[in-house]
């Protein structure tokens, strides 16, 4: 899964990026080169070490979410350029980082909220223009039915000045309007890269009633600090984390944030061999869960072991929450929780 960290030049992008991925990709203008940056990250996630502590596996492997640095506008009020479009449309999620700190290099003061939404209004219009050539398109073809009326909604929503992803869709209309990869419908969370680490109640409330104006989910970090924090290696990170008093840094929360953006969760394994964090969908069945391991085991699939996470923990042991009922047979079209340790039996 794809989460494309957007917003405007000088918002502190590829900081935000170095700090998620320990990476040290160039910070400053390189979207006039035409360039994004690319990390694969870790989803940080307690519950797989808890289990490797146990079981003292071979392997631990986490959830991943890849995380791309896209290309930015010049400046606020830059209209979105068709190099920064495309790849803005093979994300499966975005990531606006929104300046909420003083820079030399641009003129006036930060201001969180407007850039929030400008760049709301920006992906609005890149809508609305495609939506717009498509109905002429098919008036030309002389074609009616449901495309045309759905568009006509959706355009009906941009022309008001709301995003798609607010306006309510049956699955059949997601189906239908899927493959435009309309940016306003994506899921979205505005991050504020602040000058120091805020608390909730320090946060420019203007940018936080912009946010819940919109329906979006917010978050705020030290773009700078986090990157900094990022560099050290793992002794020095844990050392000056305790200096601070915290237990991880404000980097992790976000990549959760944005994994749970994604409507993802996870399904655990663990045993001698592995401890592993395996990333779902939402609403996925057992059999389609057992198909995310081996295509095998989803073919042969005949049931699902299935233990909760925290009644594992409780309990300590399988065979202790088989005694204590905890232990469940599921079949092919049980809804996977977050958090399920899973045993798939199959035939071979």
């Amino acid at each position: 899964m794809k989460v494309g960290i957007v917003g405007f030049s000088g918002a502190g992008k590829t900081t935000i990026f170095n700090a998620l991925t320990g990476l040290q990709a160039e910070v400053g203008p390189h979207g006039r080169r035409g360039k994004a940056n690319l990390g694969v990250i870790s989803v940080p996630d307690p519950r797989v070490e808890a289990l490797a502590r146990i079981y003292q596996p071979k392997r631990v492997v986490f959830a991943k979410v890849e995380f791309v640095d896209l290309i930015a506008p010049a400046q606020n009020g830059s209209s979105l350029a068709a190099e920064a479009i495309a790849p803005m449309r093979e994300a499966d999620a975005l990531v606006q980082v929104v300046r909420g700190f003083a820079n030399p290099a641009l003129a006036g003061e930060a201001e969180p909220a407007g850039e929030l939404r400008a760049f709301a209004d920006e992906l609005i219009l890149t809508d609305l223009v495609q939506i717009e050539k498509r109905l002429e398109r098919l008036k030309k073809e002389g074609k009616k039915g449901r495309e045309p009326e759905l568009l006509q909604r959706c355009r009906a929503q941009l022309e008001a000045g709301l995003p798609l992803r607010r306006l309510e869709l049956s699955d059949e209309d997601r189906r239908l309007i899927g493959g435009f990869r309309f940016l306003s419908q994506k899921p979205f969370l505005a991050l504020l890269n602040s000058a120091e680490p805020l608390a909730n109640e320090a946060v420019d409330p203007d940018f936080v009633q912009a946010a819940t104006a919109d329906q979006l989910d917010w978050l705020t970090i030290c773009g700078l600090e986090e990157m900094e924090i990022a560099q050290l290696d793992a002794e020095a990170q844990l050392e000056f984390l305790r200096d601070l008093g915290l237990e991880e840094p404000a980097s992790h929360r976000f990549i959760r944030a944005a994994y749970s953006l994604l409507e993802l969760i996870s399904f655990l394994t663990a045993g001698a061999d592995e401890c592993r964090a395996w990333p779902i969908k939402r609403g996925t069945t057992a059999l389609k869960a057992a198909g995310k391991i081996h295509s095998d085991i989803e073919r042969g699939f005949i049931r699902a072991e299935v233990v909760a996470f925290d009644d594992f923990i409780a309990l300590g042991s399988e065979a202790r929450c088989r005694e204590a009922g905890k232990l469940r047979l599921e079949g092919k079209n049980y809804p996977v929780r977050d958090g399920d340790i899973i045993h798939f039996r199959f035939n071979v």
